[in-house]
């Protein structure tokens, strides 16, 4: 899912010489997937709480196969502006009810540790997409690259069906048959409301929208920046990918420091410091004509930034009312998260036209930061770490 989350960035200067795609058209582009989180999450969320895990997981493949299929033949950048909001659709019906999935199948004691280690899913897929991407658009074009990511989402689908089982096999049949029988209207609106009434919720999506929203938005345009200063196209995708892929090493640390035991609080604080210290570095003027600093202060950006999402996505599965509210709370999350992921690209594409050059970029990012901090001061990781019941598959003894 995440490999079609970033497989825009890399193709960005193909796409404006063959569809004269401008520079904020690009950045919608990259934002777009997140419109359906942005409008809907939370209800996308309840949807894939009941219509089962497993079962939401197969249909957003399935759509985010499709929506790539089709985008090969697009021309014009509507049409795949269109599509990219269908994508983004499949996109939530993969990721929301994954953190379920897993609360499921893995123990309490090591569930902060597999959640952190899900957190680099985005890190994982963007950096394939920035270095296979230059390498195969410049072969088989953006058309045929966009078919890489169709042809693994039908491979997933097939391996989900054949290595994942279903919720009636995987939950006691006790719990499997209540969850068929439950009303479902006064099922969703109650999953719903007590979702939407909590806190917790609110809090970490806003925290996940000032990290999401500043990363996605300096790492995507990343390609296109070094491209302007005269690198090769597959040059330039071999940096951004860098800078995408140590952002894994944040989010495996966050995993084995929560699991560990140090505070979700102390995680946040050094991650947002950090973004904001290195993006000034990274576009402020002072270091204009310092290529290997700005360089340097960008993979920081990214690595030690890493520790916020692999943090955030324990905390939105801590925070969830109840065991079946956790794909609505991480749906909720997800949208006010979307929120930011769908707004920054297209406005520091905007500031950077209006300023003539990137180099107010550490302003956008910063302020972002700054609103984390004031966030990440609220959160601790005891308050925000309810009781959470054995996964009721190793309580059944599977």
């Amino acid at each position: 899912a995440a490999l079609h989350l970033g497989k825009v960035s890399p193709a960005i200067p193909a796409l404006q010489a063959s569809l004269n795609l401008t520079m904020v058209q690009a950045g919608f582009l990259l934002s777009l997937t997140q419109l359906a989180g942005m409008l809907a999450g939370v209800m996308i969320g309840v949807f894939s709480d009941g219509l089962g895990l497993r079962r939401s997981i197969i249909s957003g493949q399935m759509i985010l196969c499709v929506a790539s299929v089709i985008g090969m033949g697009a021309r014009q950048p509507d049409e795949l502006l269109m599509l990219r909001a269908l994508e983004g659709l499949g996109f939530l019906l993969t990721t929301l009810p994954t953190p379920g999935l897993i609360r499921q199948l893995v123990s309490r004691e090591r569930l902060a540790l597999h959640l952190g280690l899900w957190g680099c899913y985005v890190a994982i897929g963007t950096s394939i997409a920035f270095i296979a991407g230059p390498t195969l658009i410049e072969t088989m074009g953006w058309q045929g690259w966009w078919g890489v990511p169709a042809i693994c989402s039908a491979a997933m689908i097939i391996w989900l069906v054949r290595a994942v089982p279903s919720d009636r096999q995987r939950l006691p049949p006790e719990t499997a048959s209540a969850r068929c029988t439950a009303a479902p209207s006064e099922a969703w609106t109650h999953r719903l409301w007590t979702t939407l009434k909590a806190s917790g919720p609110w809090r970490v999506g806003i925290a996940f929208a000032m990290y999401a929203g500043q990363w996605i938005a300096v790492i995507g345009f990343l390609p296109s920046i070094y491209a302007d200063t005269g690198l090769s196209v597959p040059m330039a995708g071999a940096l951004t990918a860098l800078a995408a892929f140590v952002n894994i090493s944040g989010s495996t640390s966050a995993a084995l420091l929560l699991h560990r035991g140090i505070s979700a609080r102390r995680l946040l604080l050094v991650g947002y410091m950090c973004m904001a210290i290195t993006t000034l570095f990274a576009f402020g003027q002072f270091t204009q004509g310092m290529p290997v600093v700005r360089y340097g202060a960008v993979l920081v950006f990214s690595a030690v930034g890493g520790v916020i999402p692999g943090t955030l996505f324990m905390l939105a599965v801590s925070v969830a009312p109840s065991e079946r509210t956790v794909s609505t709370a991480v749906g909720w999350v997800q949208q006010i998260s979307s929120m930011g992921m769908f707004v920054m690209p297209p406005l520091l594409a905007k500031l950077a036209g209006w300023a003539g050059g990137w180099h107010w970029t550490w302003l956008a990012s910063g302020l972002a930061s700054l609103i984390g901090l004031l966030l990440a001061t609220g959160l601790a990781q005891d308050d925000y770490a309810p009781s959470m019941p054995e996964p009721e598959t190793l309580r059944s003894g599977n």
